[in-house]
């Protein structure tokens, strides 16, 4: 396992800024082109919530040598697929094709990295701002449960943290977008210097640190990319919301603040999500699904962003069933692992499933260059594979026990999301 997971690579910075990760990989005739950009919602401000997002759709929009739309085009007509996505900490937007025509994607990524605002019109400020609306009402505000991760969040982390909003942003913010503000976000944060670029698949190294060079290396970087302020926090107390929606079964939500990305905890807190609800026979499901059959689902697991964590635990309970039955039963079981730990089984079972997920994702040579990004851009290091199963692999029972009542015996955040004639008390 130790060769498949240790990939050798390239990486060179260019005067600009600009990371640049080759990994060469002969064996199928296509290459992923990986791009990330160093910002997400959590550079946002309030007021402006939701604009890292909105560049997911505008970078589409064209650039000054790539007409509206034609990105799609282009790409898809050379046998290529493309996307881009957003999270709370980055952007990134990536393109797979047939080596062949590694140059096409360097070309669209680099005219819209470096002739992005020559193209921007209030058209199509307008157009995708309302797209970008239209996607909030359909995901967030009239989603069944649709509202959970807002409610959450901006319960468990304080009106000045980078991670209060969601990262579509509030509705308010969406419809108040100037031109001026996607302007000025743009030229803050969509430089070279605040950019990872993975190249990955059928490459010639030389080439492509030549292809690279004639497409990035003349876009200037910007000076003072502003730093993401996190203000140290603990959650004082329980805080519990009750929100009716247009649902056929109430749900619970429980979520605690945990620990970053990669950082002491992380692992550990993966292991106990699984031995809580990643398959039949874990505890939640056991349980709650099959000995009690009090609801219809339970699922547990640490959500690891690049400054905070959270850990949550969600079940939906049956017709009937009161979501303080769930609640606690949840409880009883959480207070078995303060005091007894997870079994050995437990613990080999989950380092297995998460090893095996973790060499699953490699398969393809998309998945292996967004990884790469991955690590380059949070731990500095794109070769890290091994590192990240090292950090399962060394755990013990006992650190899963003590883990567990480091987080989970803090105060937390409890929604119930109930449907709208039910009047289940919070």
């Amino acid at each position: 396992m130790d060769k498949v997971l240790d990939l050798k690579y390239k990486k060179i910075t260019l005067d600009n800024g600009l990371d640049v990760v080759l990994y060469k990989d002969n064996s199928i005739p296509s290459v992923a082109v990986n791009l990330w950009y160093k910002v997400g919602s959590a550079n946002e401000k309030p007021g402006k919530t939701g604009l890292a997002h909105l560049f997911e759709h505008m970078m589409f929009q064209g650039s000054q040598n790539v007409p509206k739309e034609m990105h799609f085009k282009y790409v898809q007509e050379a046998g290529g697929t493309l996307n881009g996505s957003t999270s709370l900490d980055r952007t990134n937007y990536y393109e797979t094709l047939p080596s062949p025509t590694l140059d096409l994607a360097l070309w669209l990524e680099s005219d819209r990295m470096g002739f992005f605002l020559p193209a921007l019109t209030q058209e199509k400020l307008d157009n995708q701002r309302e797209v970008v609306m239209n996607e909030r009402r359909q995901r967030y505000d009239n989603q069944p449960y649709g509202l959970a991760w807002e409610l959450l969040f901006s319960k468990l982390f304080p009106g000045n943290h980078p991670y209060h909003w969601a990262t579509i942003g509030w509705m308010k913010d969406i419809e108040s977008y100037t031109l001026e503000d996607v302007r000025d976000f743009f030229k803050t944060y969509y430089a070279p210097n605040n950019a990872s670029l993975v190249i990955a698949g059928d490459i010639d190294y030389d080439y492509a640190i030549k292809s690279t060079e004639k497409y990035f290396a003349e876009i200037k970087p910007y000076p003072n990319i502003p730093e993401v302020v996190v203000p140290d926090f603990e959650l004082q107390e329980n805080k519990y919301i009750t929100y009716k929606d247009n649902v056929q079964l109430p749900r619970l939500y429980l979520m605690w603040k945990s620990n970053a990305l990669y950082k002491e905890d992380d692992a550990k807190l993966d292991v106990l999500a699984d031995a809580l609800s990643s398959s039949k026979n874990s505890r939640l499901y056991k349980k709650l699904i099959f000995e009690k059959q009090l609801a219809i689902d339970a699922f547990a697991f640490q959500y690891s962003a690049q400054r905070e964590g959270v850990f949550i635990i969600i079940a939906t309970a049956r017709p009937g069933v009161t979501l303080e039955q769930l609640k606690e039963l949840i409880f009883a079981e959480l207070e078995k692992i303060y005091v007894e730990g997870i079994t050995q089984e437990e613990l080999a079972k989950a380092k297995n499933t998460i090893i095996s997920d973790n060499i699953y994702s490699l398969q393809y040579i998309s998945g292996v260059a967004n990884q790469m990004n991955n690590y380059n851009c949070v731990l500095g290091e794109p070769n890290s594979f091994l590192y990240d199963i090292n950090r399962y692999e060394k755990l013990t029972p006992e650190e899963i026990r003590e883990t567990a009542i480091k987080y989970l015996q803090k105060p937390y955040v409890e929604l119930r999301i109930v449907p709208k004639q039910n009047t289940e008390a919070k």
